[in-house]
């Protein structure tokens, strides 16, 4: 089951369901891109077209913002939020126990070796098969040793809307695009791939997530917000005029 929001899908999915998927398609070596969709994407996205249709083409995209669990209780929609922190963390612990190849892209260099090492210590059995941080300038050779090193897991963590975009040649690339000399050379062999933003620098321990009462709240934003006061020009007015939108959106949304 499916819910537009602002002209852009949400998949209904609950926590597990979303986790089986993603593990059914790594054991397959199928491309699914998973799109950890939130407010600010959405608002972006309504603005630049290419972006548009990244998320419009992703194969599973889960309400991992507040803001679009809400805008889903708007239309009668009672949705988990799937947070991609959380997330993230369960396909790297799914990846261990399968003995699926994992890469990691993003973040500053000493917190992508951090996040490697915390990793391994906490799963015995991850295979880390590339690495990369997320300083460099030639996306096509990036993903092209990306695509050799075959990983089952790509987590991207550059950012939104970076991170999507090198994961949309990524996709292309593993489907026998792209500009590399090997060129149709990796068909067959997709990945599942996943944008995670700042999740490097939560598992590096870098950053410290939210109590768990602010995130039962579902509070987590504002609680990063204070800690890191240069997001409120990311969240306002960006959040406020979503919610507003979401809300007259529904209000014009005939109730099945």
């Amino acid at each position: 089951m499916k819910k537009n929001v602002l002209g852009f899908r949400v998949d209904l999915i609950d926590f597990e369901g979303a986790l089986e998927r993603a593990v059914e398609a790594a054991r397959a070596h199928k491309n699914l891109h998973i799109v950890t969709i939130n407010p600010e994407m959405i608002m972006y996205a309504r603005k630049w077209d290419y972006f548009a249709r990244i998320l419009h083409d992703a194969e599973l995209v889960i309400p991992d913002g507040m803001g679009v669990k809400l805008a889903l209780k708007f239309k009668g929609v009672k949705q988990e939020q799937i947070r991609g922190v959380d997330f993230s963390l369960k396909l790297i612990e799914a990846a261990a126990a399968n003995g699926f190849g994992v890469a990691l892209l993003g973040a500053k260099e000493e917190v992508l070796q951090k996040t490697c090492e915390t990793l391994k210590a906490q799963f015995n059995n991850l295979n880390i098969v590339y690495a990369q941080n997320g300083y460099f300038e030639n996306d096509d050779e990036v993903v092209d040793e990306i695509a050799k090193a075959a990983p089952q897991l790509v987590l991207v963590a550059l950012g939104s809307p970076r991170q999507e975009v090198v994961i949309s040649k990524l996709k292309t690339r593993f489907s026998g695009g792209g500009s590399g000399s090997n060129n149709g050379g990796d068909k067959g062999k997709g990945a599942v791939m996943i944008g995670v933003g700042g999740t490097f620098d939560v598992l590096s321990g870098n950053v410290k997530q939210a109590p768990a009462v602010w995130q039962k709240l579902g509070l987590e934003w504002l609680y990063r917000t204070l800690k890191q006061p240069r997001r409120i020009r990311r969240i306002f007015p960006t959040l406020p005029l979503f919610l507003f939108r979401s809300i007259i959106e529904a209000a014009r949304e005939p109730r099945s």
